[in-house]
């Protein structure tokens, strides 16, 4: 039982990072989203070209929403605080970045280990319900042999009650037969006598 749950919960795991590489798959292919690649930060501003105002900071990894295409080097995006500005294409990927992907497959890691707690929790209880019911399968087993026992009996004797009928029958039919001979040859005899006396007579 608990190999059959590690297999769901390994089969579950696979599951979870399969759909995580379709989703990068996914975000790759979408051309309105973008992220800031890794190990840095950029600026972002309000037009496109570095003598434009600069509006802040955008972190490594902020996911982006692409506004526009590219001109001047420069893409004009919205980011994780819904703040429109241009930043410059260099720094811009069509993949997740590091810190994306950790934080995907993190969140699946914590829902596999409280999957997993879970069938831990829940093992003594299947354990025990697997106990009852081999339990039952056994007495139901018991009870279907010794049905199957009687019913045995009860045809062996009906099977006797039927020859020993048989066997009466054939003693009864035999009985008749020679009580009906012997009175057949008394009948005989008693007027083969009786047409003697007359005929002396």
């Amino acid at each position: 039982m608990l190999k059959h749950c590690l297999l769901g919960l390994l089969l579950t795991a696979t599951s979870f990072i399969s759909q995580a590489q379709e989703a990068q798959t996914t975000n790759s292919s979408d051309a309105n989203s973008a992220y800031i690649i890794d190990n840095l930060y950029t600026f972002m501003r309000s037009g496109a070209g570095k003598n434009y105002r600069l509006l802040g900071s955008v972190d490594a990894g902020t996911k982006l929403t692409v506004l526009s295409t590219e001109e001047n080097g420069f893409i004009k995006i919205k980011d994780d605080k819904d703040r429109e500005g241009w930043v410059e294409s260099k720094f811009i990927s069509q993949t997740p970045g590091l810190h994306q992907q950790y934080q995907t497959l993190s969140n699946e890691m914590s829902t596999v280990q409280n999957k997993l707690r879970q069938a831990q929790v829940e093992m003594p209880q299947l354990q025990e319900q697997n106990q009852s019911l081999t339990n039952q399968n056994k007495l139901l087993n018991q009870q279907i042999t010794e049905l199957q026992t009687t019913l045995e009996q009860e045809r062996a004797q009906k099977q006797a009650a039927t020859a020993k009928e048989k066997r009466q029958l054939l003693t009864y039919g035999g009985a008749i037969a020679f009580i009906g001979l012997f009175l057949g040859i008394i009948l005989t005899v008693v007027l083969s006598r009786r047409k003697r006396y007359e005929g002396w007579a």
